[in-house]
């Protein structure tokens, strides 16, 4: 394999960096130090009729967002969609989003995040839901 190739990244069921808050739970399947920061993969799963992260955006950073589970309500802007599973949305940089479970099962939506990096910020976030609930 050539220097400049990253080898492959391979994560089986179970697998991946997991970070547990009350109602919402992450799983990181290649972040940063994988990817060479070009982008960060994970899947975030909510409890029915629970928030997600709120309203916030990232200046310099794209996101792609899978509903593979249930029916998660996205914020794009302005606007909330009630995206089902097998939706697909793409969130460009500076854009305010945000998702929540507003159903009576459970939801998840697969992220890709361009450039990579947002895992950095996960041990701050779950320490932040510790201590404000």
């Amino acid at each position: 394999m050539p220097d400049n190739m990253r080898p492959p990244i391979v994560r089986l069921p179970g697998e991946g960096r997991e970070y547990t808050m009350p109602t919402m739970h992450a799983v990181f399947h290649a972040d940063g130090t994988e990817t060479g920061d070009a982008y960060s993969v994970s899947e975030w799963r909510l409890e029915p009729k629970s928030d997600g992260p709120g309203p916030h955006s990232h200046e310099a950073n794209d996101e792609i967002f899978r509903i593979v589970e249930g029916t998660m309500s996205v914020l794009v802007g302005e606007r909330w969609i009630d995206a089902p599973a097998g939706s697909t949305l793409v969130v460009p940089a500076g854009t305010t989003h945000d998702f929540a479970n507003r159903t009576d099962a459970p939801a998840a939506l697969f992220n890709v995040f361009i450039p990579g990096g947002f895992e950095k910020n996960m041990p701050d976030i779950v320490r932040w839901y510790e201590e404000n609930g």
